[in-house]
């Protein structure tokens, strides 16, 4: 059987509602709209990874890595011993998003830089931001088989998208050629806004995958995600 990259923690199942984890060497892409909770879920992902002894690298376009700690803390997972410990490796890359022209191939820097994809699961929000305004079909293409050879090697790969900053039909390639794919909704009831985990694809799971999981994110200690089935 396949090797396990699980992210299980006591205080919630969100774990055990995604299949006890992710394959190894599956390519998982996690799809919604700005503030649809992209980032909370992947924080999710990273710190119960590391919790289960599982090596992540997070790339992020949003984000200092003051800020990163600061949010990671405001949710209760305390991160700074796998900083520390060089068990998570974080990788801010606000200016270089910020500052990016047609004229920067972010496609072929991504590829080049090897030490991302040193640990186990190697997490990008987002990668839509980051290939915007380099991506087209052949160098999507060239990036998807390249993100599926470190699958080859047993590597967990995590790609949030916003799809509303690629063309459709890169966004559909990423969506045709991953192993794990979800999507995120949100929908306002009354003052609180309702979040689902949707589940359109999960190949080799090890245990059941529920199709739909609500999640909130509620002031306990910091802010915790609680993850609840949704009927």
């Amino acid at each position: 059987m396949s090797k396990i990259s699980a992210f299980g923690i006591p205080r919630d199942d969100l774990n055990d509602k995604l299949g006890g984890g992710f394959p190894e060497g599956s390519l998982v892409v996690l799809e919604g709209g700005g503030g649809g909770g992209k980032s909370t879920i992947t924080q999710r992902f990273a710190y119960g990874m590391n919790e289960n002894d599982v090596s992540v690298t997070y790339v992020s376009t949003q984000m200092t890595t003051k800020g990163f700690i600061n949010q990671m803390y405001s949710l209760d997972y305390p991160v700074a011993p796998y900083l520390l410990n060089g068990s998570l490796l974080f990788i801010p890359v606000i200016p270089l998003v910020q500052a990016a022209k047609s004229r920067i191939d972010f496609v072929q820097r991504l590829m080049a830089a090897e030490e991302l994809f040193d640990k186990d699961v190697i997490i990008i929000d987002t990668i839509s931001a980051l290939i915007k305004y380099s991506a087209n079909s052949e160098k999507s293409l060239e990036l998807i088989s390249f993100f599926k050879k470190l699958n080859g090697m047993g590597k967990v790969i995590i790609l949030t998208i916003e799809p509303n900053e690629l063309n459709e039909d890169i966004a559909s390639m990423f969506r045709s050629s991953c192993d794990v794919y979800i999507t995120l909704k949100s929908k306002p009831l009354g003052s609180e806004v309702k979040r689902t985990v949707v589940v359109n694809k999960f190949t080799g799971a090890k245990g059941p995958v529920g199709t739909m999981i609500g999640f909130r994110v509620e002031p306990k200690v910091g802010l915790v995600v609680e993850i609840a089935s949704v009927s």
